[in-house]
């Protein structure tokens, strides 16, 4: 099983950090290039994994401008629900990734009528983890908006880590055009953030999905069970502690659906 969930995240044991950042770039540019679009839209949290995705989308666009004299342009967007506690981190991020354009979409308003719409019409309270995911799910929306509008492409953040948690909203932040971090697991994502200078403060931030409002700031490694050195052994095909490989299996196979989207009678994978 662990094999089998390394070959399906794409994961390495080693990496060369500035030969991961080349080909990350270079993928970005020749898929940008035959899609037809004019640049890469992605939300900006503060987290490791957007800021990485943001630095090496603003490089791609750079690069392209330079290379083609054409117009591309990467737009950063910042998607508070209301007041960010770590609004400090986002700001810090957006500096490092000096983005050609920033847009600020505060999803607070949209969020809450859905959820009261929701309420009026089943007579239920949407719960505080449920509205988490609308928050991710609005946040998407935003992010398609805005590439429609500027024929763009919008940019996930999926990495091996994430990917084989399911550690992401359907439709929400799993929704995107393309994935530049895929294969990455949590200790090389940070490698590669070190290779292209990043603030420690950012590298080594205490990774948060952020979503629900009753554990603000609840930690990924708290509402995993288990913490990303761990997982990264895992996916680097180390032996770890039993208990937790088997953790490890059970939450994969739970959330395969979000790697299978839609599923079809035909499908082979859910049987």
């Amino acid at each position: 099983m662990q094999q089998h969930i390394i070959e399906s995240t794409h994961a390495k044991p080693f990496i060369n950090p500035a030969e991961e950042i080349r080909r990350r770039i270079d993928f970005l540019k020749s898929y940008v290039k035959r899609a037809g679009a004019k640049g890469l839209v992605l939300g900006i949290s503060g987290g490791q994994d957007s800021t990485l995705a943001g630095k090496l989308c603003q490089l791609a666009m750079e690069e392209l401008r330079e290379e083609t004299s054409t117009e591309y342009t990467f737009y950063a967007i910042r998607l508070p629900y209301g007041e960010q506690q770590d609004e400090a981190d986002a700001k810090r991020a957006l500096e490092f990734i000096r983005p050609d354009q920033t847009f600020f979409v505060n999803v607070k308003p949209a969020v809450d009528a859905s959820v009261k719409a929701f309420e009026q019409a089943t007579g239920l309270e949407l719960g505080d983890f449920h509205k988490g995911n609308t928050k991710a799910r609005e946040r998407m929306k935003v992010q398609y908006d805005v590439a429609a509008t500027f024929g763009a492409l919008v940019v996930g953040t999926d990495h091996a880590a994430e990917y084989v948690t399911g550690f992401y909203t359907k439709h929400g932040d799993g929704a995107a055009d393309v994935t530049p971090l895929t294969g990455l697991n949590k200790r090389q994502g940070k490698a590669l953030l070190q290779e292209l200078g990043a603030p420690e403060s950012l590298i080594y931030k205490v990774p948060t999905a952020d979503l629900e409002d009753d554990k603000p700031g609840l930690p990924d490694e708290v509402a995993l069970g288990m913490t990303y050195n761990q997982l990264d052994d895992y996916l680097e095909g180390k032996d770890i502690d039993p208990a937790i490989a088997e953790r490890i299996e059970t939450i994969y196979k739970r959330s395969r659906h979000k790697h299978h989207m839609p599923a079809s009678l035909y499908d082979e994978w859910w049987q």
